[in-house]
């Protein structure tokens, strides 16, 4: 397997400046990225420090932690010095870091336009590699009650089954809908299945008084509203 072995070189950190030993003394948020994936990886390669590895690492991805967070077990362990365990602890790290913030966005209740569902749902979204069709749950009162994965597939799309997306709704006495699901691709564009599945969606729920009030399909951290296009 190729390996990503560029070196930056090595450095002798004195003892204020090693990971653990500052973030002791002076608290997580001095610590640059490099520095706390190297708490998580705990040690380098024969040629590079901790420290050194991290940078390389982050360097391959752009200094951006929402690219690194995209990295899988497989594309980690392709740097020298990363084996399946340390690339396990910066996965499991970077999903922690984006649940809580998933949590912290939930604060967000009420759904009175496509941003407020495109904000609630943006990081449920991020970082995946196949498409996944979820479903936000309002109340008469236009408030979030519930959010539920319906389905996940590859890269080439998903399946939306209407019986479980009514049945969902049904169930948790949901007033009206928002669909949301996205595109790996990167295009913002509707396809002709999503135009045919949201009509569908839009008939079913006015026979069973339940309405559909948008569809959004979301690509990197853009997204496209049905309602905001009149595509409804």
């Amino acid at each position: 397997m190729e390996e990503y072995d560029h070196k930056l070189g090595i450095k002798m950190w004195a003892e204020e400046d090693r990971p653990r030993e500052k973030l002791l003394q002076n608290g997580r948020r001095h610590l640059t990225d490099a520095e706390l994936i190297a708490i998580l990886i705990g040690s380098g390669n024969k040629d590079e420090t901790s420290v050194d590895l991290s940078k390389r690492i982050l360097s391959f991805y752009e200094n951006k932690l929402t690219k690194l967070g995209k990295a899988s077990i497989q594309d980690l362990s392709k740097f020298k010095g990363i084996g399946e365990a340390k690339a396990l602890s910066i996965v499991a790290a970077l999903e922690l870091g984006l649940r809580r913030k998933e949590t912290e966005e939930e604060q967000i209740v009420e759904v009175t336009a496509s941003s407020d569902a495109h904000k609630y749902l943006l990081q449920t979204f991020a970082d995946l590699n196949h498409e996944e069709f979820w479903i936000l749950l309002l109340n008469r009162s236009n408030r979030i009650i519930g959010k539920h994965l319906i389905s996940k597939g590859g890269q080439a799309g998903t399946i939306a089954d209407p019986k479980i997306i009514f049945k969902i709704a049904l169930e948790n006495n949901a007033a009206s809908i928002v669909l949301a699901h996205n595109h790996p691709s990167g295009s913002l564009k509707p396809s002709e299945s999503d135009d045919k599945l949201t009509k569908q969606l839009i008939r079913s729920g006015e026979m069973l008084s339940l309405l559909v009030v948008d569809h959004l399909i979301f690509a990197n951290e853009k997204y496209y509203s049905y309602k905001d296009n009149d595509n409804m």
